[in-house]
């Protein structure tokens, strides 16, 4: 069910609430239900979208996460018929699963008004709105709902949760990734506008507090720790020089070469092993009745 601006539930297929009569702003051509901060905010800088957008496909980061979201959705909401996306960026990971699961509807929200521009894009069929993530328009509505590098953003990570269980119909579930290790910190997160780095225990208990039962967790980007760890401590303060897509910048081979260790590493995941030590961490688990 969708909810208005002063908190009626309603079903409908626009977006007016048949009670009172309020509807959301449109802005550029999306929904918007958060437009004062649509172009401004202290989680993200909306120039870094167009980068992403160049930089996201083909790199065995963003394409091998990708293929790890693909198998947890397989493996558990099999039966997932409404997917949201939170912070869904350029539309990258919703393209990926359009092609995957044909037969989800999915949908995707974003603060940054530019970012669902690209989204737009690579996803031109998919429900798209400017949302605050705090403040979640929906309730029991959605089969499983992802938030992809999302969390760390946020400084109020606790209600965001708390928002995801509330829009999940129930039974439904949520698929979590976050940058883990708080002893990566470096001037890339800084850049990033990230509140924090993960401990697993830390969002274990952040999402069991929220009413969600864990259903699997596990870090990933393990294989690649040792070299992550070298490039993060070399950018532990931020130089004159200090390029934030560093990371990006990927020659074919080597790009080849870190596709295989990850591919290796989701073969042990599939397994549901899970794995102790990453730079990031994927987090399952199922709205508690």
């Amino acid at each position: 069910m969708k909810r208005c601006a002063r908190g009626h539930l309603y079903q409908a297929v626009g977006w007016q609430c048949p009670n009172c009569g309020e509807h959301p702003a449109q802005l550029d051509g999306f929904v918007s239900f958060a437009p004062a901060d649509a172009r401004a905010s202290d989680g993200f800088a909306e120039e870094y979208f167009a980068h992403l957008a160049r930089f996201e496909s083909g790199h065995f980061w963003f394409e091998s996460r990708n293929r790890l979201l693909i198998w947890a959705l397989h493996r558990y909401f099999p039966q997932a018929a409404e997917f949201l996306e939170i912070g869904c960026g350029t539309g990258f990971v919703l393209s990926a699963l359009r092609r995957s699961f044909p037969g989800i509807r999915l949908s995707g929200s974003e603060m940054f008004v530019e970012a669902l521009r690209f989204a737009a894009t690579r996803a031109p069929d998919l429900a798209l709105f400017q949302m605050d993530a705090r403040r979640i328009p929906f309730e029991s509505e959605f089969d499983v709902i992802g938030a992809f590098d999302v969390l760390e953003h946020i400084e109020e990570d606790e209600a965001v949760l708390g928002q995801m269980r509330a829009a999940l119909r129930p039974g439904g579930g949520i698929l979590v990734t976050v940058p883990q290790h708080p002893f990566l910190w470096s001037a890339v997160d800084d850049y990033s506008f990230h509140k924090r780095r993960y401990r697993r225990r830390e969002l274990i208990h952040k999402v069991r507090a929220a009413g969600f039962k864990v259903l699997h967790v596990t870090s990933f980007v393990t294989v690649l720790l040792p070299l992550m760890l070298a490039s993060r401590l070399r950018r532990r303060t931020r130089p004159v020089d200090f390029d934030p897509y560093a990371e990006f910048k990927v020659a074919p081979a080597l790009n080849q070469m870190l596709t295989w260790a990850l591919d290796l590493e989701r073969f042990l995941i599939r397994t549901t092993l899970s794995l102790p030590v990453g730079g990031s961490l994927l987090l399952i688990a199922q709205r508690d009745s």
